[in-house]
């Protein structure tokens, strides 16, 4: 492991992804600064803006008014938390970088924790909530079986109950720029890297202002997302199901000419016909429907569209005179979408 000294932060990056934040800015902003600069911690906080429908880009600027290491990216429309937060590490220039909500869900106290376990050589550090209560019964026990199901099936075991909230070395942050697929899963992402991890156990806060973006069905779509990027089973599946009722087609064939040959020519029953038919037809979609989803998959990629578009980026000019961030950013965007 590296020593502290190694370790301590020249820059430490911040990401926060927003969409229709703008209740929440003044609040998030008192308790992260105050956090900083009681820790005196060197920061850039990363604001990207994933096309608010609300006044959350105007009150931004109105705080770059009066914070100067406030970077803020303005997406050109609504592209997905995770685009978001792709399009925050993009730009990050840090040694280490943290990702967290904009809602206060994810306290700012807790990137302290976080920078401790960095220093002593943690490539990747994550948060993990300590309880569901504010999601509810049914949300908390869908969340558990998502988790059950998505180990089950994929190589690359994610853990439960942690999200975006963590912090990430440079090494860890240049490895997930490189992969640059359009269906992102990013739990799956930070997991598959790999690297030297540990967990934070923090206390999830009660949302104070508005209410989650993530719908069921936006959630429901999450989740196949990560099905899908990061396991084949339901193609295996596919093949499986398949194969079973071709050979209990087969062997019910045989048996029924066996039984025709001894016991003579009966009449056939309607209604296991329809229900037999109506099955295989069902069985037939499902896996013409789970082969489209990874064909529809292959087809987004091919078209080789850029991950998100940029609006506006307003950053600052470091102290020692060269190009500011917003310039080096821009080449960063235009290098890698």
């Amino acid at each position: 492991m590296k020593s502290r000294e190694e370790r301590e932060p020249a820059l430490l990056s911040i990401i926060i992804p927003m969409f229709n934040e703008e209740a929440s800015i003044d609040g998030l902003f008192g308790r992260l600064l105050a956090t900083l600069d009681t820790h005196g911690v060197n920061a850039e906080i990363i604001c990207v803006n994933d096309g608010s429908a609300d006044n959350t880009w105007d009150r931004l600027v109105a705080w770059r008014a009066k914070v100067d290491n406030l970077i803020l990216v303005d997406l050109s429309r609504n592209f997905g938390k995770e685009i978001a937060v792709t399009a925050g590490l993009d730009v990050a220039e840090g040694n280490a970088v943290v990702i967290m909500d904009g809602d206060l869900q994810h306290p700012p106290e807790t990137i302290i924790e976080f920078m401790k376990l960095w220093r002593v050589g943690f490539d990747i550090v994550y948060g993990v909530r300590s309880d569901r209560e504010h999601d509810g019964f049914l949300r908390s026990c869908l969340s558990n079986m998502f988790y059950r199901v998505f180990n089950s099936l994929s190589k690359t075991p994610i853990t439960p109950d942690a999200g975006d909230f963590r912090l990430m070395d440079r090494k860890v942050v240049d490895a997930i720029r490189r992969m640059r697929e359009r269906a992102r899963f990013m739990k799956g992402i930070y997991s598959w890297v790999g690297f030297k991890s540990v967990s934070v156990e923090f206390d999830v806060e009660e949302r104070r202002h508005g209410k989650s973006s993530f719908s069921p069905v936006r959630l429901l779509a999450l989740a196949f997302d990560g099905l899908l990027s990061f396991s084949t089973a339901p193609l295996k599946a596919a093949v499986l199901f398949g194969a079973f009722f071709a050979l209990f087609a087969i062997s019910l064939g045989m048996f029924y000419m066996f039984r025709t040959l001894l016991l003579g020519v009966d009449v056939p029953g309607y209604a296991s016909i329809i229900v037999s038919t109506l099955a295989l037809s069902g069985l037939i979609l499902l896996q013409l429907g789970i082969m489209g989803l990874y064909l529809g998959r292959i087809y987004e990629e091919v078209k080789a569209r850029p991950l998100y578009l940029v609006r506006d980026i307003v950053g600052k000019a470091p102290s020692d005179g060269s190009a500011g961030i917003a310039a080096s950013t821009m080449r960063q965007i235009k290098s890698l979408v």
